[in-house]
């Protein structure tokens, strides 16, 4: 169980984060809240669950109490309203697509002798709450981090955020994943999932090793995207420090953040930004157009099993069990597909004498259609994936040269964090915060205007 301390921490955020903003720029600050918080902030169990309210933890308290400060303290000269339509609809649908969830589930659901029971409207009032809470980072920062400097301060703020963090990976790598037991009093995962390759992935703060070495490659990427753009004496040190994170990288022992590391570093550093922002559409594309792959079997299952075990037998293992997972809980979802079945594990299969839950659910995809439908699938991953479509249509009316190199280094973070919804859960405030920046940039970006290179302040 979380210790005081833990608890103390937590809510003692709603203060440090008015202190951030008074001290800091706008579009730093901002930043500053968001990844301090994902980052380091105690993972659950640490929190309050409330009643009809969503549960109170490192997402929703940070949320919470940025959406509070930044409203008072902003709102007379800035608006958070997208100006698309299309997205504030997407905007009305992921909040309330619940309460169709919930009036479409009220009946108990039976497995043999094993009972769940139907939805309330208590439910809906916690589901609708939650998830305005997590598009708070998507809000503020599509009305805040809207210029090329913004873009810039974004991807500093991910180097040095992954400098940072690769302290403790290194420690957890080499003494195993203590830190949230040493500092907030409990483990946050199944520490067997930790072990791998006759060593150990560090989890430090976050949710499982998946998550740190997923954002280890996004400080591998901001680093690149640096070296690359950056002027001056500085260029030598980026350089090292690339490669630094990239050896921190390998040592976090997760295959999939390492094979996006090792595709896209080449893409940033080579690429041009029409060619990377395609990239990123393309990946885009993927992730809302894979649930109709899964369907259609058009998934290359055994070519991609092949290559996983020329890696290893055990990744091949458990990409089988995966994909045989959603095959299972995609027949589950086949059955409610437009609002889905809701929380309690009604979109999972039940043991009849038990009630154990005897099915997985890995991807995000997997699991909104799951519980939401396809309704709340395709707001959410639209949500997403609309900025960077935004983006790359006003770039087709130019040359791409007045682009910001940062907003595309985003629009990548970003499409690569859409695939890996397919496989794992990784959705979370930064990913919201890449999503808001680039649409931010891209409804004032104007090709067809030319203007004198802008020397933008440094951060060091």
């Amino acid at each position: 169980m979380p210790n005081a301390f833990a608890s103390l921490v937590l809510f003692s955020w709603p203060l440090v984060t008015l202190v951030l903003l008074r001290v800091l720029p706008r579009g730093r600050a901002l930043v500053a809240c968001i990844l301090v918080a994902y980052l380091f902030l105690p993972p659950p169990p640490a929190g309050i669950d409330l009643p009809i309210l969503p549960p109170l933890t490192k997402e929703t308290i940070p949320n919470l109490s940025l959406a509070f400060l930044c409203v008072a303290m902003w709102r007379r000269d800035l608006s958070f309203w997208p100006e698309s339509r299309f997205v504030q609809a997407l905007i009305c649908v992921f909040i309330l697509s619940p309460f169709a969830t919930v009036m479409t589930n009220t009946e108990p659901v039976y497995y043999g002798q094993v009972g769940l029971p139907g939805l309330q409207v208590k439910e809906a009032l916690a589901l609708m709450s939650q998830q305005a809470m997590l598009i708070v980072p998507f809000l503020l920062a599509r009305g805040v981090l809207t210029s090329a400097g913004d873009q810039r301060d974004v991807v500093w703020a991910l180097f040095i955020g992954g400098l940072v963090y690769s302290i403790p990976m290194l420690i957890e790598v080499r003494l195993s994943p203590q830190l949230n037991i040493w500092i907030y009093g409990f483990f946050q995962h199944n520490f067997d999932q930790m072990i791998r390759f006759g060593g150990f992935r560090p989890i430090v703060f976050l949710y499982h090793g998946i998550w740190v070495a997923f954002f280890c490659m996004t400080a591998v990427l901001a680093a690149v995207a640096l070296l690359r753009h950056e002027a001056g004496p500085r260029k030598l040190l980026l350089a090292g420090a690339a490669v630094y994170l990239f050896g921190v990288l390998f040592l976090a022992k997760t295959l999939g953040a390492l094979i996006y590391g090792v595709a896209l570093a080449p893409v940033v550093l080579l690429f041009g930004r029409k060619a990377q922002l395609l990239a990123a559409v393309l990946m885009a594309g993927l992730a809302i157009g894979y649930p109709l792959l899964k369907g259609a079997d058009l998934v290359p299952k055994e070519q991609l099993l092949s290559a996983a075990a020329m890696v290893d037998e055990e990744r091949a293992n458990s990409l089988r069990f995966r994909f045989d997972q959603e095959t299972i809980l995609m027949e589950r979802a086949y059955e409610k597909p437009l609002f889905g079945w809701g929380i309690w594990g009604r979109n999972h299969i039940l043991d009849e004498n038990t009630g154990q839950i005897l099915t997985v659910t890995d991807g995000r995809w997997i699991i909104r259609i799951g519980m939401f439908g396809w309704l709340g699938f395709l707001a959410e991953f639209l949500l997403l994936a609309t900025p960077i479509f935004v983006l790359w249509r006003r770039s087709l009316q130019g040359d791409g040269a007045s682009l910001s190199p940062y907003a595309i280094t985003l629009t990548l973070m970003l499409g690569v964090n859409m695939v890996d919804l397919i496989p794992n859960a990784t959705i979370t405030p930064l990913t919201w915060l890449f999503a808001g920046a680039v649409l931010g940039y891209a409804e004032r970006y104007h090709p067809s205007r030319t203007s004198r290179p802008v020397v933008l302040q440094t951060v060091l």
